[in-house]
This record gives C-alpha cells, sequence and structure tokens, in this order.
C-alpha cells in the first residue's frame, strides 16, 4: 500500500479518514477475486466473528464457516459447551443448511420463538424423522397462538433429494436452484434417504456457488476459541484442542504484557503447530514481543469497537487503520500476520484494514443485530427487532467471566470496573436480516474494492493499493443520499 501523496502523515488515522483510489486494472470481472486468506487459518474470505457472547455462537459459527469465515468462540464459555458446540459445527453439511424443526402437534408460539434463530424464515414439520409440512410465519399471522401446528402448515412440500447436490458441485446447486426458482419456493426441506438431512435455499444455492465453505482436512467446518491469560491457561488450552478446535485466540484487552507473554509460552508447551492468535496491540513493538514469545497472528484494535468505552474511559487506543498499517508491516517483516479486530462499521472499513496489510478482520457488534446470533429477538415497542449486545470489558460480561471465581466480594470488587457497553441494541435490517446477507454486502464491496485496485487476490490488493487522507466533509460526501435535498 502506497498513500497517494507518496508521503505517510503525521497523524494517525482511522478508517473514515482515508479513501482508496482507483488504478488502472485488467480485473474484468469481481469474481475474478480470490479472497482465500494465507495466514494458515484455513478460511477462504477474511472475515472472523469476534469472540464476544452476544455474537459468537453455535448458528454463527456454522453459517460463517459454510461461507468461508471462521467464528471464535467466547473465553467465558465452559470448556464442556465449546466442546458441545464444536462436535456440533462439525457435524454439518457444507452446503445443506440445518433446518427449523418442530412437530405437526406443537403450536404457532412455539414456530414463532424459533423462526427468528434462523433466516429461512420457514420451519420444517417432521413426523418420524420425515417432512410432512412447512410453516412460514406468514401461515402463523393471526392465528392463535395456540393453534397446532398441523392446522396451519403446508402439507406434502416439495422436497428435494440430497442426491442432486452430493458430489455434483455447480451443477447440481443450479438443478436444485432451477427445481425451486419454477416452484416459486425459497425453501425447501433436503432428505437422505427419505429422512430430513436439512434444508436449502434458493439465496443458498447460490451463495454455495460463490462462496467456498472453511473446512478442515477432514473436510468438517472450521470454528476457533478463545482463552484467557489467567488461570491454568495450558489445561484449557490441551482441553480445546481435544475438542477440536481449528484456531487458538489468546485474549485480553491489553495484549502487550507480561501475563499475555506467559500465556503464550503455556499455549506453546501443549501445542507448537496450532495456529495462535494473541492480543490485543496496536503497535509495532507490540507485534514484536507476542511473535517472539509464539504467537503467528497478532489480533490489532484497543478502543475502536462499537461496545467499547476504553478511550473514553481511560484515554488509551489508537485510530484504527494507523494501528493495523504499523502492526501489519511490523509482522510482515517476521514473517507474521495481524487481523485488524473492531471499527468497520461498513463494507469500504474492511477493504481498508485489508489494504493496510490485515489478512483478515475482525466483526462483533455489526453480525450482533442478525438472526444467527445467540440472542432473543427482541421488539422495541414501534415494531423495529432488535438483540442485544454488550462489550467483553463491561461489567455484565466480567460478571459472567468471573461467575466462579473467588469470593463474591472479590467479584463486586471487580464489577465495579468496566470498559465496556452493558446493554446495546443492534437492530436487525430489514433487507439483510442475516449473516450471510451482511455477508453478501462485505464481499460484494470488498471485490469491487479489488478490481479498482488492479487486484486479483489479496496480496495483490495489499501491494497495489493506493490510499488517500480525506477531510470529515470528504467523507459525508461519499454517502448515499436516501431523498431528495
Amino acid at each position: 500500500m502506497r498513500f497517494l501523496t507518496g508521503q505517510t502523515p503525521t497523524t494517525d488515522l482511522t478508517y473514515g479518514d482515508v479513501f482508496l483510489v482507483p488504478s488502472r486494472s485488467d480485473v474484468t470481472s469481481r469474481f475474478d477475486v480470490d479472497l482465500s486468506t494465507d495466514d494458515g487459518t484455513g478460511t477462504t474470505i477474511p472475515i472472523v466473528v469476534a469472540n464476544m457472547t452476544a455474537v459468537a455462537g453455535r448458528r454463527m459459527a456454522e453459517t460463517v464457516a459454510r461461507r468461508g469465515g471462521i467464528v471464535i468462540l467466547p473465553q467465558d464459555v465452559p470448556v464442556e459447551v465449546v466442546a458441545a458446540v464444536v462436535a456440533d459445527v462439525k457435524s454439518k453439511d457444507p452446503v445443506i443448511e440445518t433446518p427449523v424443526v418442530v412437530s405437526p402437534h406443537d403450536t404457532v408460539h412455539s414456530v414463532l420463538t424459533l423462526l427468528g434463530k434462523r433466516a429461512h424464515g420457514a420451519a420444517v414439520v417432521v413426523e418420524d424423522d420425515r417432512p410432512v409440512g412447512v410453516v412460514t410465519e406468514a401461515d402463523c399471522l393471526d392465528v392463535d397462538r395456540f393453534t397446532q401446528v398441523r392446522q396451519v402448515m403446508s402439507s406434502d412440500p416439495l422436497v428435494l433429494d440430497a442426491h442432486i447436490l452430493d458430489g455434483r458441485g455447480a451443477e447440481g446447486l443450479e438443478h436444485a436452484f432451477d427445481i425451486l426458482h419454477a416452484a416459486r419456493l425459497s425453501v425447501a426441506p433436503v432428505v437422505r434417504h427419505g429422512r430430513l438431512a436439512g434444508v436449502l435455499t434458493r439465496k443458498g444455492a447460490l451463495r454455495s456457488s460463490i462462496y467456498t465453505p472453511a473446512v478442515d482436512a477432514a473436510g468438517s467446518l472450521r470454528v476457533g476459541a478463545a482463552v484467557g491469560i489467567n488461570g491454568d491457561v495450558a489445561a484449557k488450552t490441551k482441553d480445546l484442542l481435544a475438542a477440536g478446535v481449528d484456531v487458538l485466540v489468546v485474549d485480553t484487552a491489553h495484549g502487550h504484557q507480561a501475563k499475555m507473554l506467559q500465556a503464550l509460552d503455556a499455549v506453546r508447551s501443549v501445542n507448537p503447530e496450532v495456529p495462535v492468535v494473541a492480543g490485543n496491540v496496536v503497535t509495532a513493538e507490540g507485534v514484536r514481543d507476542l511473535v517472539a514469545a509464539g504467537a503467528d497472528i497478532l489480533k490489532v484494535g484497543v478502543g475502536p469497537g462499537a461496545m467499547c468505552t476504553t478511550r473514553m474511559q481511560t484515554g488509551v487506543g489508537r485510530p484504527q487503520f494507523s494501528a493495523v498499517l504499523e502492526c501489519a508491516a511490523a509482522a510482515r517483516e517476521l514473517g507474521k500476520h495481524v487481523w485488524a479486530d473492531g471499527g468497520v462499521r461498513h463494507p469500504r472499513d474492511v477493504a481498508l484494514a485489508l489494504a493496510a496489510g490485515a489478512s483478515q478482520v475482525m466483526v462483533g457488534s455489526w453480525f450482533a443485530g442478525t438472526h444467527e446470533s445467540p440472542g432473543d429477538l427482541r421488539e422495541d415497542g414501534s415494531g423495529r427487532l432488535y438483540k442485544d449486545s454488550f462489550g467483553m470489558a463491561s461489567a455484565r460480561a466480567v460478571a459472567a467471566r468471573t461467575a466462579r471465581a473467588g469470593t463474591a466480594f472479590d467479584r463486586a470488587r471487580k464489577a465495579l470496573y468496566e470498559e465496556g457497553i452493558s446493554t446495546g441494541k443492534m437492530y436487525l435490517d430489514p433487507q439483510r436480516p442475516g449473516v450471510e446477507d451482511l455477508l453478501d454486502e462485505i464481499m460484494s464491496g470488498l471485490r469491487s474494492s479489488c478490481t479498482y485496485a488492479g487486484a486479483r487476490t489479496l496480496a495483490e490488493f495489499a501491494d497495489r493499493a493506493v490510499v488517500g487522507v480525506q477531510s470529515a466533509a470528504g467523507y459525508q460526501e461519499g454517502m448515499p443520499v436516501a431523498t431528495s435535498w
């Protein structure tokens, strides 16, 4: 990457301060761009879902890995729960999606409670593992909530057989899409040997022809997990690796400290080969120290997250674009990589982080307001749907993380101090309510950014990108105008 003026600015910059300049390009299609990463994590798109309790869970992990990214499960989740989630995610099909399942005797109330867990918009009605109907939210409108599903479902649904997908690649996906299109259906159950295997949507068929799943050597979906720097780090590392975790993130708000170096040493004593991410840092010195202690990837960012109050509370942090730029350069000299953690609110920000040299971008609160995040859907009184989100240094998160540590007095003392928002509303975008919808938006923008730069890979993009510095008015000028002025 180079700056348009040829000189590095003397002040630190964040994403809103900069823009990408188009260059001469011979990349004729955004589909000619390869978005796979080279940092050893096995992802095929440069998106990592942050290890936030309100964001990273079972449904998110499965869905994002199916599209090529990876989710990092939070450090405050008990190891036995992490093991169950990892096993569940790795059991999922890389193409056929997990259904919402109900029985004919369940109530409409149960259906409406479950539909918000997935973006399909439909539940499959099952008897003896066989689909006998499909029920949607529209079927449940103006119906008594205690009505049984059998009274409102669409019986004898169109069913796809898994054999039309198995091993047939794009040809099978196109065939399945054509069947759904001809029937004017957005979703249909998929069976294998007559028993429900999942569902396939029209959009899902299209996405599977564009995205490549992030899978391990056995063909199972990838998933990561975080471990803190306190307690028996080696023992937890051993348990997480035994559970099948593909990537370990050694995580604390202030990564450039002695306890982080000790934690990295403990992790490496258990397994010297597993990809290890550590952070957070914002300086080249922090990068060098953590790499020397055993980190492969450095997590960069202090204070840019939507739920983080660190900068306002402490004055500590750094504008994110400059932090990524400096840390990525230092990591590259050592043959290592960085993840840009926090501060992305638009697809442009993801592109700018990668132009600055990040191998991947961590996304947190942006994905909290989706069907796949762990929280329950709520309605704000005006009809808008949202989910709760909170920072991982907030009093709420600290209380959960230390629930079994020390005495009640010790826990109460720790809860007095927080550097994060304990309750934030993350609204679902009616046009993009699922995490896959947001991935489509982000990847579309990123692919176009690469074509503007004349880059076919992310490495070429970071090398060829030309970045300029703009005023606040320049940033505002780039905003679309939804209504006339």
